[in-house]
Order: C-alpha cells, then structure tokens, then sequence
C-alpha cells in the first residue's frame, strides 16, 4: 500500500515513516519543514510541500497516487496558540480542509488523523474516554476538534473514512538511536529535564506545587512514541477492511506520572542531581489528565509496551543522538 505520511519529518511523524516503511508500506513524505527536520526522513520518499499549496499537493497526489494518508503535520505549542490563534487556525484546520479537498478529488478516501487530548479541556471524571465531552481551552484544541467535525462531515457527503486517535503526552525515543525528540523551542517536560541532566540548562521549572494529587504536582499520562506509531500501524490495518466503520481512540498509558515522579525518576536512573525551582501553575493546566484506553485494546488489539516511567526514559538515555 503506498501511503504519504503528512508531517513526516517532525517528532512522532519521523518514527511513523520508519515503522510503516519497516512493515513494508510504500511510504512518502509530505512535509513544509516549519518545525519538522530534513534529516529525521531516514525511510522512503520525501517531498518538501505545504498542504495550504493546493497545486503542489494534487502535482504529488497524481504522482504518488497514495491510498491512505497519516496526518500529523499542526503546530501543536499550546501557549503559542493562546498568542497566536490565526496561526494555528490558518495552519491547523485551512491546512487540513485543503488536503482533504485534494484527497477527494483525487480518489483517496482513507485517512488516519492525529488529534489531541486538549479536545476535553478540563476533565469531568477519569480516566478519559472517548464519551467524554469535549469543551477546548485554547485554540490548538479548538483547531483540533474543529478537524474532528470536519472529517465528520466529509465521511457523510463523501464516503470518507477515517480514524482518529488523540495523543496524551508524547514522550520518549527509538529504541534504536536513530530518532529523537527534537522540538524548537522544546516545550515538553522529559527532554528539558535531560537538558538539565546534561548541563544545557541550569534548573527545571515546577509549574504549581498545591494540586489535589499525592505530591502537590501536575499528573499527566505520558504514551512512548513508539506504542503510538504501532496503534496508527493497528488503524492502517483497521481501515483496509472495508467492513470497519470510521471510529475515534484516545491513546494513553492509562497511568498517571506526577511531575515530581518524573523528575525523581531521571535524577535516580542518570545519577545525577540538579535545581528544581517552584514556579506559579500556569492557567488552564488540569491537576490531573488520565487516558482510558479501554476501546483502543478491545477493537485495535492495542497494547502498551512502554508501560513504566523507567522504560520510557530508559530510551532516552541510550539515544546515541
């Protein structure tokens, strides 16, 4: 099956590329580069290419002729979208709606899109499942879910069929070196705690100490990169059987992470030890986000392999990156 795989050169793309091309898909790369990396595209094809470049894009989808398309490519820096909310509409949801016009236009109705927990907001139980309701607080959430609606609506008029699966927290590396985590500027809290493990930054921020939760700190449901890109190699497979409906999965460790847990949990396996200063929370962070991702191994046969914080961060430390 040849396959394009948009945003393919950034964070969770990069790995999505290696294992589809591994598994023996027919993979091409569809990225602008705004935030991904050239050399993150170690398999298959690679076609520098904005999605909002409708020419461009049906010049490759001609080309290629792609059966199925993995999305990954969004600006995803919540704070940023609070500063910046045309920049993401613009890029997130125009980007989108171009590509889905091409895809239609051009026969290729299959679509595995990558959405996000900020769709719920604040949560009202947990953990989350796909019922909850969903009520964004800023608006790379809101450019999420309004994508979510959108494929909604192409599945009812034109014989769209899609999956979505909403991340929690991304985290970790190839088990084999090859790729990393590699934002700019990083947001995400394990690779800058391995900065301050390896002297790059002086100290490492804790936004809010007073919490509901054991030690007074955020808890979040970190996911390895690695056990999301096999749940997207479960959709694949999932959406070529014509008999499966168009479904939507979260996609978590079901398990909850406290900050603190997490920065313990890298200062007792690097043996190392560094400041960590107390910070104000920041507005709109929930005390606790936790995934249920009881549909996802009843209909996937989804299971996770990276279940513990020690294993996730086991391969960070052994990126030869």
């Amino acid at each position: 099956m040849k396959i394009f795989v948009v945003g393919g050169a950034g964070y969770i793309g990069s790995h999505m590329v290696k294992l589809a091309f591994l598994k023996g898909y027919d993979v091409v790369t569809i990225d602008n580069l705004s935030t991904g990396h050239r050399d993150a595209v170690k398999y298959g094809k690679f076609e520098k290419c904005d999605i909002r470049d409708t020419e461009k894009l049906n010049k490759l989808f001609l080309k290629y002729k792609p059966e199925l398309i993995l999305h990954f490519a969004a600006f995803s820096i919540v704070s940023e979208s609070i500063n910046e909310p045309y920049k993401y509409y613009n890029n997130n949801v125009l980007g989108t709606l171009n590509l889905l016009k091409v895809m239609i236009d051009n026969n290729c109705k299959k679509i595995i899109f990558s959405s996000t927990a900020a769709v719920f907001g604040i949560p009202n139980y947990l953990p989350i499942d796909e019922k909850h309701i969903k009520n964004p607080i800023n608006p790379y959430g809101k450019s999420k879910l309004m994508i979510e609606e959108i494929l909604k609506d192409f599945e009812k008029s034109y014989g769209l069929r899609y999956v979505i699966l909403r991340y929690f927290n991304a985290c970790g590396h190839d088990k084999d070196g090859e790729l990393i985590e590699n934002h700019n500027p990083e947001t995400h809290l394990i690779p800058l705690i391995m900065e301050t493990v390896f002297g790059k930054r002086d100290s490492i921020n804790i936004y809010g100490i007073d919490y509901d939760t054991k030690d007074g700190t955020c808890i979040r449901d970190y996911i390895h990169v690695e056990d999301l890109c096999e749940a997207h190699l479960k959709s694949i497979i999932y959406l070529d059987d014509i008999k499966n409906e168009s479904i939507d999965f979260n996609l978590g460790n079901s398990k909850g992470f406290s900050v603190l847990k997490v920065i313990e949990t890298i200062k007792k396996i690097t043996n190392t030890d560094f400041e960590v200063k107390k910070c104000d929370p920041r507005e709109g962070d929930p005390a606790v986000l936790i995934a249920s991702n009881k549909k996802s191994k009843e209909i996937l046969g989804f299971v996770i392999k990276y279940d513990t914080m020690e294993s996730i961060i086991q391969t960070v430390i052994n990126c030869k990156n």
